[in-house]
């Protein structure tokens, strides 16, 4: 049989070493939140340097966009003053060709004009020789 003096001694045995096992657990426990929480911290500090490049690439892409608008808005507008320029020369050249012909049909105009004239006169001063030579 056991004694109560033998029962306390193996209770106070049985309750330190549960407190031995308790510290332990607290300290495992401990130990696996502190390794949780710095996983946690190292995985959010990832996440942040991901994030950071991830805006830096929109950045980057927003800029070589914006850039690449800007070179095609230039090259449209040169070459809509290019077009505008042989547009304008042209319509200089047709003027001046206008502007040639009508001297020439002025000119032709009036040669047929001085022709007539002159066929008529000719014409007439035949006519005023027949009408002379038979009266």
């Amino acid at each position: 049989m056991v004694t109560k003096v033998q029962q306390e001694i193996a209770l106070q045995q049985i309750m330190s070493h549960i407190g031995g096992v308790k510290k332990d657990m607290v300290i495992l426990e401990k130990s696996e939140f502190s390794a949780l929480r710095a996983e946690n911290e190292k995985i959010k500090l990832e996440l942040q340097q991901l994030k950071k490049q991830v805006m830096d690439e929109v950045t980057k892409l927003r800029t070589d966009n914006k850039l690449d608008l800007n070179l095609e808005k230039s090259r449209v507008k040169e070459l809509h003053a290019q077009q505008d320029r042989a547009v304008t020369q042209t319509d200089r050249k047709i003027d001046t060709e206008v502007a040639g012909l009508k001297t020439m049909l002025e000119s032709h105009k009036l040669d047929n004009i001085k022709y007539l004239a002159g066929s008529v006169f000719t014409c007439l001063t035949v006519a005023l020789g027949f009408y002379r030579l038979w009266m």
